[in-house]
Formats: C-alpha cells, sequence, structure tokens
C-alpha cells in the first residue's frame, strides 16, 4: 500500500490506512490508546464511569440482567483462553444462558485458544473485526494479552477479564476485572488443610496450565499460609505444580509427586474437577489419601462420601467453583456498552462452603448428576443433566 518513492504519497497512504482500521473497529490500533481515549462507542471515558471498579461484595449483590441489556443490537464474545475442562463448559453455558435473557443480543461467538497464547491474541482480534460489542474472556496468558486488550478497548469494544488477569489497569485499559479474591481464596484453603494436618509434614498445591496468572495468584496466597507454620514444608516451593486443569493429566502428575516425595499430607487445587484425577493417582498407589482442599465439584464430594469411612484422616473441603463471576463480567460489559451505571462488585469474597469436619457443611454428593457437574455454579439440576447427557 506504500509508495516508497515518495515521501509525501507515503504519509497520504499512512494516514488513510491508519484511519480506516479505526473506521472498521479492527485490532491494529496502537497499543497505547485505551479506554481513556475510546468510550464504549468512541465517545470517550466518560460513557464508561457509570461503571464501578475495585469494589468488593458477596453473589448476593449481582443485579438482574435487563439492567443493562438497552435496547441497541449487541454482539457479545466469550474469548476463553483454555475450553478443555467441565467448568469452561459450565462457564460457558452459564453465559449464553444469561446473554439470552437480552433480546437486543443477536449473537454470542465463543472462542477457545487451547492454552495457546497467540491463539488467544488471534482470537480477541477476530472477534473485534467480526463487529463483537462486549468480549468477555478468561486470560491464561496474563499480561501478555494485554496489548492485545487494550487495541480491543480503543477499537470500542466493551472487554471484561475475569478470573485470569491480563494486568493493566481496571477502567482504563479495559472496563473491569471479574474475579474472587484470589489470593484469600488460596490462603483460605491452605489454612484449613493445614490445620487439619496438625501443623506440620508436607504440602503441595496442584494448579493448571504451566505459568497461568491464576493459578500463581492461588499460589501466593497458600505460601502464605505455610510460611505461618515452620512444621510444613511446602513442596516445589517455586510455583504450582503443573496439571493442565485435566484429570488425567492431574492423575499423572501427582503419581509422579508420590514416587518422588513418598508422604504428601495435604494437598491444595485449584480445581475440584481435576483434583478427581489426583485422588485416584493415591489410591492406585495404595497411599493415604491425605486432607484435599479445592473448589467444589460434584465427583470430589462423591470420591470422600465413599472412602472417608476406610481412611479417617482423608478430610476435605471446598469453596465455591464461582462459574458465575461470568455473570457479573457480562453485566459490567453491557453496561459499559450502553453507557448504563452498574455498581456489581468486582471483586468476589468467598467462604468455605463444604467441610468435611463439620455437620453443618458436609460435602453434597448428588449421584443423579455427572461427575462433573458443579452444584454452586449457578445452573440448575436440569440444566447441568443437560450439560452432560
Amino acid at each position: 500500500m506504500r509508495n516508497n518513492k515518495r515521501a509525501l504519497g507515503a504519509a497520504a497512504v499512512a494516514l488513510a490506512s491508519a484511519l480506516s482500521m479505526t473506521a472498521c473497529g479492527g485490532g491494529g490500533l496502537s497499543s497505547d490508546k485505551t479506554a481513556a481515549d475510546a468510550g464504549a462507542d468512541g465517545s470517550g471515558a466518560a460513557k464508561w464511569s457509570k461503571v464501578t471498579t475495585g469494589t468488593t461484595g458477596t453473589q448476593d449483590q449481582i443485579q438482574d440482567i435487563s439492567k443493562f441489556c438497552g435496547d441497541k443490537p449487541i454482539k457479545v464474545g466469550l474469548a476463553d483462553g483454555f475450553g478443555g475442562n467441565s467448568w469452561r463448559k459450565i462457564t460457558r453455558a452459564l453465559l449464553e444462558a444469561e446473554a439470552k435473557k437480552c433480546p437486543n443480543v443477536t449473537k454470542v461467538i465463543y472462542t477457545d485458544a487451547q492454552g495457546d497464547t497467540q491463539r488467544a491474541i488471534s482470537d480477541i482480534n477476530s472477534m473485534v473485526s467480526q463487529g463483537v460489542n462486549v468480549i468477555v474472556t478468561f486470560v491464561d496468558g496474563g499480561e501478555a494479552l494485554l496489548p492485545t486488550i487494550q487495541k480491543a478497548t480503543a477499537a470500542g469494544v466493551a472487554v471484561v477479564p475475569f478470573v485470569g488477569s491480563p494486568g493493566g489497569t481496571p477502567g482504563k485499559d479495559y472496563v473491569d476485572f471479574v474475579s474472587e479474591d484470589v489470593k484469600t481464596y488460596g490462603k483460605n484453603l491452605a489454612e484449613w488443610t493445614i490445620d487439619k494436618m496438625g501443623g506440620k509434614g508436607n504440602l503441595v498445591m496442584l494448579g493448571g496450565i504451566a505459568g497461568n496468572s491464576y493459578s500463581q495468584t492461588v499460589f501466593e496466597g497458600v505460601t502464605e499460609a505455610a510460611k505461618a507454620h515452620p512444621g510444613v514444608k511446602l513442596l516445589d516451593p517455586e510455583g504450582p505444580v503443573s496439571t493442565d486443569w485435566e484429570p488425567g493429566k492431574t492423575q499423572q502428575v501427582v503419581a509422579g509427586l508420590i514416587t518422588r516425595y513418598g508422604n504428601i499430607n495435604g494437598v491444595v487445587a485449584d480445581y475440584g474437577g481435576g483434583s478427581v484425577g489426583g485422588i485416584r493417582a493415591f489410591l492406585a498407589a495404595n497411599k493415604p489419601l491425605p486432607v484435599w482442599s479445592a473448589n467444589d465439584s460434584n465427583e470430589f464430594a462423591c470420591l470422600w462420601g465413599q472412602y472417608h469411612a476406610s481412611q479417617p484422616s482423608y478430610e476435605v473441603a471446598t469453596e465455591s467453583s464461582r462459574n458465575w463471576v461470568v455473570i457479573a463480567a457480562l453485566h459490567k460489559g453491557l453496561a459499559a456498552y450502553n453507557g448504563l451505571a452498574n455498581n456489581e462488585p468486582s471483586t468476589y469474597n468467598l467462604q468455605i462452603i463444604e467441610d468435611s469436619t463439620d455437620p453443618n457443611k458436609q460435602p453434597k454428593c448428588d449421584k443423579s448428576l455427572p461427575p462433573d457437574a458443579i452444584l454452586s455454579s449457578g445452573l440448575t439440576v436440569d440444566q447441568l443433566k443437560g450439560l452432560f447427557r
């Protein structure tokens, strides 16, 4: 497109090219133009100022989506950094079901980067070129995605990362970041686990895809709790043990940990659905099941019910798998694009909802549901059955 013989012609063509890219909402805008320069329709950041950022609250503060739908036709995108487990499948179903409640949402586009950061970048750029107005994204690639998100924001797209953070500044580089208090999640589960270990022994933390920002933040909380107990040795202290959030991979990884370390007294995991593979590894090795904490999963609870009588030292606890935060993320994106107020929390405090040592919080196993079902997800029993049919 450039005429290298004439500098004036080159400058004119370059300017025309830049204006063209801006007009079509493409992903090639300069990464230093952020939400502070272009609001949801290019009118400036004032349009987004009605969406609060950085606030903390609880699930019951999530409001009805009808407040944020608006009346303009809207395309919604869910850009998933990795879609290969039941947690992601349930989360997608939640977002799609919620978006259908807005009659003006004309299309929901889903992409799965399969753990590939470059593919995740391409997926977001593709959504922008397709005219998607609101992008909700689980950023597994961390800060590597930030320039792409900034470009989408500058193109007028309301981007809301959830659970996996890209860094940057909420309210400027994107609408807001929605998640549980991730570090506190890890710390709370680790403190419960260490307490049930008697304050001593070998502790390991199981994470997801290598290098993902979410697992690393959980690990920071686990590390903080472990440091307060000199009798606890945190195995693999450099970071979480990667399991790809897959039960099969988790079983292989935990089998290797058992071979390497011999005795493991406590496990903190950031995925209960994957933890079932690790439990099977202990059973296959004829090793005592350790104290184990994670987020809730039907099979995780059922396995405790199956084995706790024969292994009385085997105790479990969970916090909510909080798939429902994707609903808050969608609400914020819609509100930002429509210039509407939204004061739903950005960060959600979680509590232990299952505790095998507490008669009032016994693990909930529903044998009528598939093993992968998540009872705290926000889907109904019938929806879960239909999803995993």
